[in-house]
């Protein structure tokens, strides 16, 4: 990544929450276990990131570093399903080693914006990712596509939060069908 789009992005993600209206603390989901966390997770919808505009076929991915930190691979399309291929890859760092549900994630040293788990379903198939300040938010999802019903019932729970719903955008996701072997 360039270096200024770098340090606008840390400086919106870290700034982001100055509000003239004080929110209620964020809920975060009460336990995470990181070793199933890990992985893969396709973007489903998000508030997005200056850098996330127009995104297409967007993919998550974690792995859990020696050292107890989460190196993240961020990838997607630009402006359609042909663009060129963007990458981006932040470092997680769990700042509540109680639940695991809160991190930080440094995309530029020592900037580290906030991250928590607001949602994740039982069998880890679905997330959420928020932040305090309602600027940004993450729907992901082991697979490309979920449910209708389960993404209506994530944006209620995410307007419940006091995110306001018309800023969430569904990210375009299309992938080749598998051929197994």
């Amino acid at each position: 990544m360039k270096p200024l789009k770098t340090s606008l992005l840390a400086s919106l993600l870290a700034l982001g929450g100055c509000q003239s209206v004080p929110l209620p603390p964020l809920a975060t989901v009460p336990k995470v276990d990181l070793g199933r966390f890990m992985g893969d997770w396709y973007v489903i919808a998000n508030i997005p990131t200056f850098i996330e505009k127009g995104a297409h076929n967007a993919v998550e991915s974690y792995q859990l570093a020696a050292d107890g930190t989460i190196e993240t691979t961020f990838t997607f399309r630009a402006d359609g399903f042909d663009g060129p291929q963007k990458r981006y890859t932040p470092r997680g760092f769990v700042l509540d080693r109680e639940s695991n549900a809160v991190w930080g994630m440094q995309f530029v040293w020592p900037i580290k914006a906030d991250y928590r788990i607001v949602y994740l379903s039982p069998e880890y198939s679905q997330t959420v990712i928020g932040r305090a300040a309602r600027d940004y938010v993450w729907v992901m999802a082991r697979t490309p596509e979920i449910p209708e019903a389960d993404y209506a019932r994530i944006v209620e729970l995410l307007g419940s939060q006091g995110y306001d719903p018309s800023r969430i955008r569904k990210v375009p996701q299309r992938w080749a069908p598998r051929t197994g072997g």
